[in-house]
């Protein structure tokens, strides 16, 4: 935590929880009868009950999106340069709300919480869940918080895949829809990524079948080599290089196997953090998401189709480095959207962090990002 609160920042912030005793259907066929939902919100909503915006967090992410939890958190929300008093997503005109979805780790009903009535954790038996079984419970929190309708669902990545799935099912709730650095399916690529990640995490000796909490153990070797893998995904050539090189981290080589480059040293060590605080089994279910996303599969494959009910109107970004969700990715979503006589507006930003781009304050991105808030405040006052 910085000596004082900077004044861009939301401040001190705290998460709350909802606990849902309506039953859930979901796409697996499963059904849960009860579940909790961790959320935070920002800002404050106005009279008219028309500035509330929903913000979709990525695979790693979680509801805990700007701010910081106390005096002493080092580290503020995921997304603190775009969410805060003058940002983009403007605290002092926005009532801001980011949920930990379902699977999540960090508070939400998922693996690493106790079966409703037992002493027992979901584990590997929580069920797998979907992009639209999560719209569809965080359209449950909206009424629980008698939100009649967003402003706007803005999200990057697979967050990104969330406001696409808002627009089409939820059309006449969603007023502005902000897909950033994402797509509407993932490439076989990334779905072989994701595959690796997943072997990596249920090949690890701790793994137990899921079972892990259990056996009071964590894959800690797999999840490390599956944060990795990931990591090097969501950066660019350019970036590690500029960050990096072919520098030495002791100056000289140790003709062993042990760390010799600083990119190496640089990957264990988000590997090793990572699994200080984020869940196996929920790295697995958010991989599956991801690789399940297609909408347009719904509608013969015919993404245009697919879009025809969405009623919002569009900004999608994207970032010339990102080569996990390249810009052609982005590009598809528009051609479908003016081919189906939605209103759209397309940036791409010149960008050499990657697929982890949207979360940068690239100037460029947040002067586009700033301006296009200010016209959605503008048009709800």
């Amino acid at each position: 935590m910085p000596d004082s609160i900077p004044p861009d920042s939301i401040g001190i912030v705290a998460t709350k929880t909802l606990h849902f005793s309506e039953p859930l259907e979901l796409e697996c066929g499963k059904t849960l009868s009860q579940y909790d939902i961790a959320y935070e919100t920002y800002g404050e909503p106005n009279a008219a009950g028309s500035n509330a915006i929903l913000i979709c967090h990525a695979l790693s992410g979680d509801q805990h999106a700007a701010g910081y939890h106390s005096m002493q958190d080092r580290k503020p929300g995921w997304w603190e340069s775009s969410i805060g008093p003058g940002k983009p997503i403007d605290t002092n005109h926005f009532y801001v709300i980011c949920i930990n979805n379902l699977g999540g780790c960090k508070g939400s009903s998922g693996p690493n919480t106790k079966i409703p009535g037992t002493d027992k954790y979901w584990g590997p038996d929580f069920p797998i869940v979907t992009v639209r079984d999560w719209v569809n419970s965080q359209h449950r929190l909206m009424q629980a918080l008698h939100i009649s309708h967003w402003c706007a669902v803005i999200g990057g990545s697979l967050g990104g895949m969330q406001v696409l799935q808002w627009s089409i099912d939820y059309p006449d709730l969603i007023k502005y829809a902000l897909v950033i650095a994402a797509a509407s399916k993932l490439s076989a690529q990334n779905i072989a990524f994701n595959e690796v990640a997943r072997q990596s995490i249920m090949s690890d000796p701790d793994f137990h079948n899921g079972h892990y909490l259990e056996n009071n153990s964590v894959p800690r070797r797999g999840l490390m080599l599956a944060r990795m893998l990931g990591h090097i995904t969501y950066l660019s050539d350019d970036s590690m290089r500029e960050k990096f090189g072919r520098e030495l981290r002791e100056g000289k080589l140790s003709f062993g196997f042990d760390v010799d480059f600083q990119v190496e040293s640089y990957l264990r060590y988000q590997g090793t953090s990572f699994v200080d605080r984020f869940d196996a089994n929920t790295y697995l279910l958010m991989t599956k998401a991801l690789d399940y996303f297609d909408p347009a599969s719904e509608h013969k494959h015919d993404l245009t189709a697919t879009l025809s009910r969405a009623t919002a109107k569009f900004l999608v970004i994207s970032f010339t480095s990102d080569w996990r969700f390249a810009p052609e990715r982005s590009q598809e979503i528009v051609r479908a959207l003016l081919d189906a006589r939605k209103q759209v507006s397309y940036v791409e930003i010149t960008a050499q962090h990657g697929h982890d781009a949207f979360l940068i304050p690239i100037p460029h991105y947040m002067n586009i990002f700033h301006s296009y808030m200010k016209s959605i405040r503008e048009a709800i006052q």
